[in-house]
């Protein structure tokens, strides 16, 4: 017989270690199950190894809003991170709800039964299981693939190249040339990480990225948990960071000229005296049009002032036997590259679904206040924001769920599914994020409207007002029993 679950989550990550956090503590007589593709608890915290690898949002909001963060640290390690959801994981009991290597790859929800049948791959086998509500917290980046632009002449190098996605246990950089390629978040961190150790270490980039120093040691946060203690001093904290993360993206939308000025007065402060500003760390859009990159205590900065690191402007022409040759004519010469050039992304981790026979074409389909889909019954997903904290909205998709299983309950509904009967609906990308990993993939995504409840809030405030309290009656979500 197959076995059945009430709710099934995908992934073990942070979204689904706090999606299952509340079901249990919301739901004791309900069973679940999460299924996660890999081995370990952690998701993207467990994937990547390299060196320094760290938040880009603070803990306050990183953190789950039932957990306080504990640690001095606003901005923290990856290590540190993973102990977090794994001791979340292990205190609540949910490790024991997780079935490591079971990878979900299709998904049938049948109206006649009012239930989902999902297949699994686990090993050479395949395990099916059945559930009333199936939600899938498995993130939007593709976990086995990074993304890697065709360099010409990758075959002629010499020394070693290395994705972080994929980072080798046995790469020894020590009194090395470093060449990290990109000017993400991913690249920031790499190169004052790995400048310690390295000779050298290059961030060669196409074109600059808005990067901003932060207190990795919040010192307001930390008087406050002196001050009145862990519990107390948590939820005043993440209001706090919040707000300040609210303000500044509205003043970036509102004020770019203002906010371009503060960082690059910030900049002339951290860096040496007559450094190439406009050259390096100027993009050509506004603040905040793509994510900012925070460095820990002017990390970035402080390796370049100090000579250990330095930034290189340009487009690669081709890689030789000794390095790279750029399109300007200059040469860069590295044992090691680094190519931190983007993530893939995969739509909820390639599962193919199915209703009542019906292949879903994902592109086809709305999402319903940013986190169910249209036509499609008894499920959910999470996707954080893009100008703040991912668990900042994972917590509310959750509390939604939540309020939306004891809703059913309540009124003897077993099914919910969205549904869109306004014809003059404008619709737009899921993600309205000029990135470049974003722009490559978003066609294969769901997308959203114009008019609520079909919008992608951006704004934690408003979300916690309409998700966490508003109503789950509406014109557009049909209940049936």
């Amino acid at each position: 017989m197959t076995e059945h679950i009430d709710v099934l989550i995908v992934g073990a990550g942070l979204s689904g270690i706090g999606a299952a956090h509340q079901i249990q503590a919301k739901f004791p007589a309900r069973s679940f199950a999460i299924f996660e593709s890999r081995d370990a608890i952690g998701g993207t915290w467990d994937l990547f190894r390299y060196p320094g690898i760290r938040s880009d949002s603070d803990m306050q909001t990183l953190g789950y809003r039932f957990r306080p963060w504990t640690d001095e640290k606003s901005i923290a390690d990856g290590p540190a991170i993973l102990e977090y959801v794994r001791d979340t994981a292990r205190e609540a009991g949910i490790d024991k709800q997780i079935r490591f290597g079971h990878r979900v790859v299709r998904a049938r929800w049948s109206s006649e039964d009012a239930r989902w049948t999902v297949d699994a791959t686990h090993g050479d086998d395949t395990v099916t299981v059945t559930c009333d509500f199936l939600y899938v917290c498995s993130g939007y980046y593709r976990y086995d693939q990074g993304f890697t632009p065709n360099f010409e002449g990758t075959d002629r190098f010499r020394g070693r190249i290395v994705h972080p996605q994929h980072w080798p246990e046995d790469l020894d950089y020590t009194g090395k040339k470093v060449v990290v390629i990109g000017s993400g978040a991913t690249a920031v961190t790499l190169v004052p990480s790995m400048s310690d150790r390295a000779e050298h270490v290059t961030m060669l980039q196409r074109c600059p990225t808005y990067i901003a120093a932060l207190p990795a040691k919040d010192p307001t946060t930390n008087g406050l948990r002196r001050l009145l203690g862990d519990r107390l001093s948590y939820p005043i904290a993440r209001w706090k960071n919040v707000a300040f993360s609210t303000f500044t993206y509205q003043l970036s939308q509102r004020q770019p000229r203002l906010v371009k000025w503060y960082l690059r007065r910030a900049q002339q402060r951290a860096l040496p005296a007559g450094y190439d500003i406009d050259t390096h760390f100027t993009p050509s859009y506004n603040p905040w049009d793509q994510r900012m990159c925070l460095v820990p205590d002017g990390d970035l900065f402080r390796a370049i002032r100090h000579g250990r690191a330095s930034v290189v402007t340009d487009r690669i022409a081709t890689f030789t036997e000794r390095g790279l040759e750029l399109e300007s004519g200059q040469e860069l010469a590295a044992d090691v590259i680094v190519t931190a050039t983007g993530l893939n992304l995969l739509a909820f981790g390639g599962i193919e679904f199915t209703v009542d026979g019906r292949e879903v074409s994902l592109p086809d389909t709305l999402a319903y206040k940013g986190m169910m889909l249209s036509d499609v019954p008894n499920f959910a997903f999470t996707v954080g924001y893009t100008n703040a904290s991912w668990t900042l909205k994972a917590d509310l998709v959750a509390d939604y769920v939540c309020r939306l299983l004891a809703h059913m309950d309540r009124q003897g509904h077993t099914v919910c599914v969205p549904t869109n009967d306004d014809p003059s609906l404008t619709t737009r990308p899921l993600l309205d994020f000029a990135a470049g990993y974003v722009q490559r993939s978003i066609d294969e995504f769901p997308r959203t409207g114009t008019k609520a409840p079909w919008q992608l809030g951006m704004s934690y405030a408003h979300d916690v007002v309409t998700l966490r309290h508003g109503r789950l009656e509406d014109d557009a979500m049909q209940f049936s029993s």
